[in-house]
């Protein structure tokens, strides 16, 4: 029985010092506060983003997962460049078909002349 004690007060000593260690008790004072990580090299402002941007695209862990902020931030951006490319395109088709429209009007308009006949 004294032996029994003896280890359950030496346990509780080993378990008082160790987390008075990691507390701060050795007059050192808090642990400093750290930055959360950032996304360090976000896509690029000047210019619109390219498959080589999104490959290398890489988002910092954070305790449950990825910064929220940080995949929204790039998603909405990306998001944005496909809608107005998507748009260009379609402007360019338009304005492709509407060329083509114009150039079989012309031609079908355009006069025989009698030397074409030969």
């Amino acid at each position: 029985m004294v032996m029994f004690l003896f280890l359950v007060v030496a346990l509780a000593v080993v378990v008082g010092a160790v987390t008075l260690a990691v507390v701060g008790g050795s007059g050192s004072g808090p642990l400093p506060e750290v930055a959360p990580e950032r996304l360090q090299d976000p896509l690029p402002p000047d210019r619109p983003v390219n498959r080589a941007d999104v490959d290398g695209l890489r988002f910092p862990v954070a305790p449950r997962g990825y910064r929220m902020a940080d995949v929204d931030d790039a998603l909405g951006r990306i998001g944005a460049e496909l809608a107005e490319r998507d748009a260009r395109i379609a402007d360019l088709e338009s304005a492709l078909a509407g060329a083509r429209a114009a150039a079989a009007h012309v031609h079908m308009e355009k006069p025989e002349r009698p030397e074409d006949r030969r």
